[in-house]
């Protein structure tokens, strides 16, 4: 792996008076005025040939390192309403491209005039997370041309940041990026769980892959059911499970499952009309409950004990594949009618959270989660946002607002989508046979509350609704929907993973 490292310089004069080997200064920010008269002479002669090389952005010669290279990175406006730390985020992605091309091979990153407000606090934090995020290149391309493929391997940065858990968060990141947007064959179940067992080796996080037919059946049924047509080839799936505990007393115990569809066909109600294309990222749950985890690996904070379990499944076709109007008895003894085979999802996260659930109540201060590309009516209504479903002892015991304000301040927003009683009576079961429907026939995209009625089924499947915020044993839990949030550009075939939702649990949990 080749997530940058990083050496902090307080000022830009300490990386003058080092002895250093840097190649280039990356300035992120509005404008570049006032920071030192080195910049403000290349400025000025810049500007005689290139009136607006302040508002595009480019490289300029400057002697503030031996190279020469001066790269501008403009944020735009930052005083509007709308604005945000991902300019900052955003710039940074754009420089690295600019980077690379003009032969920079060590830069120095450094946010510029960046508004002394709380929101933009951590400027310089985005400028090194949105600079990784553009260096990055998939995992299947970086064993085909090798790791040189991504050639700058360290960065300078100038400020007030703490370089390790900035290096330790993006090695979550690279980990959620290369789960998620990695072929299907390359990253089928077994080979996923192969990924993050190197990933955590040498860690204190303890992997295990559960992977025994009989003993998925018995534990995992509503997962072994979608996973019925591939247990016979080299797609069969498996749950894997991370164990994190802290040295000393747990102040606090998070339990997360991740939905790992390596590539979601559908089922049996396939999926047509050039739908397949770039279901292979169907992933992106397990993989940023994975990146989180690994994060938190490399960080090791006190108090804060982990549980996470990663549900990977390909959605196979063939004559053995499960259908809708199947009802299958789920780990928790709740019986589920099948509305539709490509709302399987939440089916092969259902038994995770029941086990959660069950082990939740022995915790100390337990918070579930569960986290899913799930549904395209997240995308749909929510755009490039992380949609958030919380219960209401979440909402009453402010975990959902602190994982919101988490990600506004680390450049990984979410919006909030209360769940309601008309979710609860959409997945009621409707006959005496079953007690739970798991999705109507329909696209969840042209579904009133498609992106908020899957909670209410996963409440409901898990045994949750036994601790709700009225019972003896209320426990929080928030459904994390990245549908919409998982990929640059909404581009599922193409777009680069953007590693959600790592930044916001690493910025509440981590820091």
């Amino acid at each position: 792996m080749a997530t940058p490292h990083v050496q902090v310089f307080s000022t830009l004069n300490e990386l003058s008076d080092h002895t250093h080997d840097f190649d280039a200064v990356i300035l992120v920010g509005p404008h570049f005025s006032g920071l030192d008269s080195r910049i403000d002479e290349a400025l000025k002669s810049a500007t005689k040939v290139h009136e607006n090389i302040t508002r595009t952005g480019g490289v300029i010669a400057c002697e503030l390192v031996a190279s020469g290279r001066l790269i501008l990175a403009p944020t735009g406006s930052l005083d509007r309403d709308y604005d945000d730390v991902r300019r900052f985020y955003d710039a940074a992605r754009k420089a690295a491209d600019v980077a690379e091309q003009s032969g920079a091979r060590k830069p120095v990153l450094m946010a510029v005039n960046v508004p002394q407000d709380a929101t933009f606090e951590n400027a310089l934090a985005l400028v090194y997370f949105g600079f990784s995020q553009g260096l990055y290149q998939p995992l299947e391309a970086r064993e085909h041309f090798g790791e040189g493929l991504e050639p700058i391997q360290q960065v300078g940065l100038i400020g007030e940041v703490d370089g390790k858990w900035l290096h330790a968060v993006e090695e979550g990141r690279r980990v959620a990026r290369d789960l998620c947007g990695t072929e299907p064959e390359r990253m089928s179940p077994l080979r996923f769980a192969e990924y993050c067992q190197s990933a955590f080796a040498g860690t204190a996080v303890k992997v295990t892959v559960l992977d025994d037919r009989p003993q998925l059946e018995v534990e995992y049924p509503l997962l072994s059911a979608v996973a019925r047509a591939s247990f016979e080839t080299n797609q069969r799936p498996c749950v894997i499970r991370l164990e994190y505990t802290p040295e000393g007393p747990v102040e606090q115990t998070l339990m997360l499952v991740g939905k790992g569809i390596t590539y979601d066909t559908g089922g049996a109600d396939l999926k047509v009309g050039g739908h397949m294309a770039g279901m292979s990222r169907d992933k992106g749950g397990a993989a940023g409950v994975a990146g989180f985890v690994k994060a938190l690996a490399h960080i090791q904070p006190k108090g804060i004990k982990v549980v996470a379990e990663l549900a990977a499944v390909r959605n196979n076709i063939g004559e053995t594949a499960f259908v809708a109007d199947e009802i299958i008895t789920g780990r928790s003894g709740v019986r589920v009618r099948i509305g539709n085979t490509d709302a399987e999802g939440r089916l092969i996260m259902a038994d995770c959270l029941a086990r959660m659930t069950e082990l939740a109540v022995d915790e100390k201060e337990p918070v579930l989660f569960t986290v899913a590309t799930l549904t395209g009516h997240a995308a749909l209504a929510k755009g490039p946002y992380t949609a958030l479903v919380p219960n209401k002892t979440a909402e009453r015991s402010g975990s959902v607002d602190a994982l919101l304000s988490a990600g506004e301040l680390w450049g990984d927003p979410a919006e909030l989508s209360p769940s309601r009683r008309e979710d609860y009576d959409f997945v009621a079961g409707r006959t005496k046979a079953d007690d739970l429907l798991s999705s109507n026939n329909g696209p969840s995209a042209t579904t009133k509350r498609g992106h908020q009625f899957p909670m209410a089924f996963l409440v409901r499947v898990a045994g949750l609704d036994k601790h709700q915020f009225s019972s003896e044993t209320p426990i929080p839990y928030v459904h994390i929907d990245i549908a919409g949030s998982g990929v640059e550009g909404g581009d599922w075939q193409h777009g680069k993973p953007t590693a959600t939702p790592v930044l916001a649990l690493s910025g509440r949990y981590l820091r």
